[in-house]
């Protein structure tokens, strides 16, 4: 990829922080159901800074983690999606891509189609494509999805846990409010028409999340 650093562009859960440190650290999420080893190199992320990715972020399929739907990104959807990127190493980013994919870490895959046409499928499942959205400061902004279109996938709303780990995320990132926060998630294609924004906003924060 031509650089030893890499900003990891999470849009869903990993938005919070603490969920992030389960993948680079090891540990089980508050609400979640899946402990995760962590990564070879458990160090913290040298920076951290809001973004926000061109396309759309819905809600689709079944989260083994949460249960109910869980965030995938269309980069060539019309919209904007509210983002934190994470500056890793290469080896911090493959491990967390492998934890993503219910793989071991440990291997470094093969990006090297990342430089030609911006992507790379390593696995025909959620989570299993990376994609490069842009580079900032010299570095590759990379985002990890499913290789399918949005409109190709059985949208399903999200559970409860799950989107208070999506709100707290965007106020960490970018300052929102939870009804800011609520009124976004609420308009995401899976989760539109069975959760409001008020219900999202009410949902109790006695749990990080």
């Amino acid at each position: 990829m031509g650089s030893e650093l890499v900003w990891y562009a999470a849009y869903g859960s990993n938005m919070h922080a603490s969920r992030l440190d389960c993948y680079l650290r090891g540990g089980r999420p508050p609400g979640g159901l899946r402990t995760y080893p962590g990564c070879r190199d458990p160090s913290p992320p040298r920076a951290t800074r809001p973004m926000v990715l061109p396309g759309r972020m819905y809600f689709a399929f079944e989260s083994k983690n949460w249960t109910g739907g869980l965030a995938l990104y269309d980069p060539l959807d019309p919209g904007r999606t509210p983002a934190r990127a994470y500056l890793l190493t290469r080896a911090q980013f493959a491990d967390l891509a492998a934890q993503e994919m219910y793989r071991a870490p440990g291997v470094d895959p093969d990006l090297s189609t990342l430089a030609t046409i911006g992507r790379a499928t390593l696995g025909p499942g959620r989570y299993e494509t990376v994609v490069r959205v842009g580079s900032s400061d010299g570095h590759p902004i990379l985002a990890l999805t499913a290789p399918w279109r949005s409109a190709d996938a059985p949208w399903n709303a999200p559970a409860a846990a799950y989107l208070r780990h999506l709100r707290a995320g965007l106020a960490e990132a970018h300052g929102w409010s939870g009804r800011r926060a609520a009124r976004y998630l609420a308009n995401c294609p899976g989760a539109a028409g069975t959760w409001t924004a008020e219900a999202i906003a009410a949902l109790r924060t006695n749990t990080p999340a």
